[in-house]
């Protein structure tokens, strides 16, 4: 058989392979910064919003902490939420996983070319394949597979394999700046494609200018220097001023969460010894490790990974020097360099991420594959020989590449849902406060109120100044009918989080589910002033205005909200009812009609009530109680309602039973208070 035609036949083999291990991803949800990137961000919903994407990074994100300058990512998300006709789970992954097909098929091809110039040898092909197999079903490379937002690390590295191969393959054409373009494009989609630049110097050093590292520091080193730079000079142009350019374009309220710079620093060797070690054994891989950053200088495993740093150098200095061995010196350059915008001076809220292997791992599939491959090169005689040695060595990637499917469907397994993939979190990193606090929020969302308040408590061991958790511990109090406990974390929220729109924004919600109007106006306020993006508190404003009757704020609020998402449900709503005065109560009798549950009703009651409807108020909470005979609110608003109707004898009798179910309801108290003094 013909060679191309044979290691286009393996390649077609891998790319099913990959394709069959992945098959139990394509439904998986969306987690962790998908929701502030992508589900609770409007702008995704119109493909009209695409120009805004590059306009600046407010569109970004309802966060404003984490607006970064990525207008291409944010555009390949709003084609997949057209093409799927909503948040269609599955559009996003299938789109993300053609990409990704395409980066393999291109590192193939780039692969071949590298090794053609370090040797003429029969099996470089087969090597190559193999570094493409390697890297395809690694476990590792899951983490970005299936993390939707991230495939802005994905689409980045495929644009700068594509371009490196447009340079490697048509040097005639590089008068042209083709390859710069593929470049470009990645730097749009994250900045690491910046990485492009030094990774293309150290190629041309070492493959057209024929040098090894060690001439870098001879008495020629500076003309070397000079001429590889020469060469790359329009690379370093363009990846600079477009670096340059998007860091210009972040948001002033973007925040990379680091604190120490140098406490980050000195943590990156080992954190880049983790990398390396996860290439051989992915058995510890996380969504959010517990790591934090070294504050001892003296800290053993800062010069255990620093051992390594030099080792690796050293390996990388040692191949250089043979035109055969080149390709695994250049496979450890890319390695590091990749990792330059995330294990260096710029201090992330993580000191490590597993996310983050995804970029340098193309080289490092080089390097270690080469390594096998010149060992085995060596040793072809034998192999040719003892047939034996040839089906062993197969038989060996074989069951390497097995376990590699195995655990890259186990990780697809784990990324499934919320609840999956922060339990995982639990078990790996123990001591993550926002992983437990987010497994926690999985089970407040199914009912088990307990158990979450027991992750929530023990999340605050490890990070008590977290604000997003003192919101979700006044959550979960309030639904276990502790609203003082509750306000009093909402509090607590708003101390340690007041830059955060999400700390107004719930307590504001809370304030608005007790009546209180006016303050939970001027904590929705405060929110969106903090985050216009956010559709939740858009819609919290609404129903606060509708609920105080500002009508012509409500109707300017609902017309900038469809300007930005024309299909948004609620503005929708109070556009089509706009001629009446009872939007809240319109709404909520539809709600009742599509959904009749307790808390429904107890919105329908209050609604009732608010529009001086007491008889129907009273009549709405009597449904409560038929689905809940113990609901205290229920028995409350009857109270209430006689009350307004000047019936004395019914309404203590109401309040009296709503307090005998909770003895420490406030407003049932003070209720039955006032009927006692004011009503005869």
């Amino acid at each position: 058989m013909n060679k191309k035609i044979q290691s286009s036949l393996i390649l077609f083999l891998i790319l099913m392979a990959v394709t069959l291990t992945y098959t139990n991803h394509f439904d998986n949800g969306f987690v962790f910064d998908d929701f502030n990137q992508i589900v609770d961000n409007p702008y995704v919903q119109d493909i009209k919003n695409i120009p805004s994407f590059f306009k600046d990074a407010t569109t970004s994100s309802t966060l404003v902490t984490h607006q970064t300058y990525r207008p291409l990512t944010m555009t390949s998300l709003a084609i997949d939420y057209y093409i799927g006709k909503g948040y269609n789970p599955f559009y996003f992954h299938l789109s993300t996983f053609l990409w990704f097909l395409a980066q393999l098929i291109f590192m193939f091809f780039l692969f071949r070319k590298i090794l053609i110039k370090a040797t003429q040898h029969q099996w470089s092909d087969y090597f190559a394949l193999f570094a493409v197999a390697l890297y395809g079903l690694h476990p590792a490379i899951a983490e970005t597979i299936n993390y939707i937002y991230q495939r802005g690390d994905s689409l980045s590295t495929l644009s700068v394999v594509v371009a490196f191969y447009v340079y490697v393959a048509y040097p005639g054409k590089r008068k042209w700046f083709l390859y710069l373009i593929p470049v470009a494009i990645g730097i749009l989609i994250k900045e690491p494609a910046t990485m492009f630049a030094p990774i293309l110097f150290f190629y041309v050093l070492l493959f057209e200018s024929e040098n090894s590292l060690f001439e870098i520091f001879s008495k020629k080193g500076i003309a070397v220097i000079k001429k590889a730079f020469l060469h790359t000079l329009p690379a370093f142009i363009v990846c600079g001023l477009m670096g340059l350019f998007v860091v210009k374009m972040q948001n002033s309220g973007f925040e990379p969460g680091g604190t120490s710079t140098l406490n980050y620093l000195i943590t990156q060797p080992w954190v880049l010894f983790r990398y390396f070690f996860t290439f051989f054994i992915p058995a510890n891989l996380s969504a959010d490790t517990d790591w934090v950053a070294f504050s001892n200088l003296f800290d053993e495993r800062i010069f255990a990974g620093l051992a390594f740093v030099v080792a690796m150098m050293v390996i990388a200095f040692k191949t250089s020097k043979k035109a055969e061995t080149k390709p695994i010196a250049f496979g450890i350059i890319w390695f590091f360099i990749s990792l330059v915008p995330t294990s260096s001076f710029v201090s992330l809220a993580e000191v490590t991420n597993d996310h983050r292997m995804f970029f340098p791992f193309v080289g490092l599939s080089l390097s270690v594959a080469w390594t096998i491959g010149i060992f085995i090169i060596n040793r072809s005689s034998t192999i040719y020989t003892k047939p034996i040695y040839k089906y062993g060595v197969l038989l060996l990637g074989v069951i390497i590449l097995s376990f590699f499917i195995i655990g890259t469907r186990q990780r697809n397994e784990v990324w499934h849902s919320e609840e999956s993939l922060w339990k995982d979190v639990t078990v790996k990193s123990p001591q993550n406060g926002r992983g437990l606090m987010n497994y926690g929020l999985t089970q407040m969302a199914i009912g088990k109120y307990d158990i979450a308040l027991d992750y929530f408590t023990r999340a605050l061991t490890y990070t008590p100044y977290y604000s997003t958790l003192y919101i979700n511990l006044a959550i979960v109090n309030n639904e276990l009918n502790k609203p003082e406990e509750a306000e009093n974390y909402y509090k607590k929220a708003i101390e340690y989080g007041s830059k955060y729109p999400r700390s107004y924004h719930f307590y504001a919600e809370f304030l608005f589910k007790k009546g209180r109007l006016q303050e939970a106006l001027s904590n929705a306020k405060i929110a969106f002033s903090l985050s216009k993006l956010d559709l939740k508190t858009r819609h919290l404003l609404m129903k606060i205005y509708d609920s105080l009757h500002e009508y012509e704020k409500l109707e300017a609020l609902v017309d900038e909200t469809l300007k930005i998402t024309p299909g948004d449900s609620l503005s929708n709503f109070y556009l089509t009812n706009k001629n009446t005065e009872m939007y809240s109560l319109k709404l909520a009798e539809e709600l009742v009609e599509k959904t009749p549950s307790v808390g429904n009703y107890i919105d329908l009651s209050l609604e009732y009530y608010n529009h001086q409807l007491y008889e129907k108020c009273i009549l709405a909470a009597e449904k409560a109680l038929e689905l809940d005979a113990e609901n205290k609110f229920a028995y409350n608003n009857i109270g209430s309602a006689y009350m307004a109707l000047k019936n004395r004898k019914e309404a203590i009798a109401a309040l009296t039973k709503a307090l005998q179910i909770d003895p420490a309801f406030e407003r049932a108290k003070n209720n039955l208070a006032w009927v006692k003094e004011n009503l005869p």
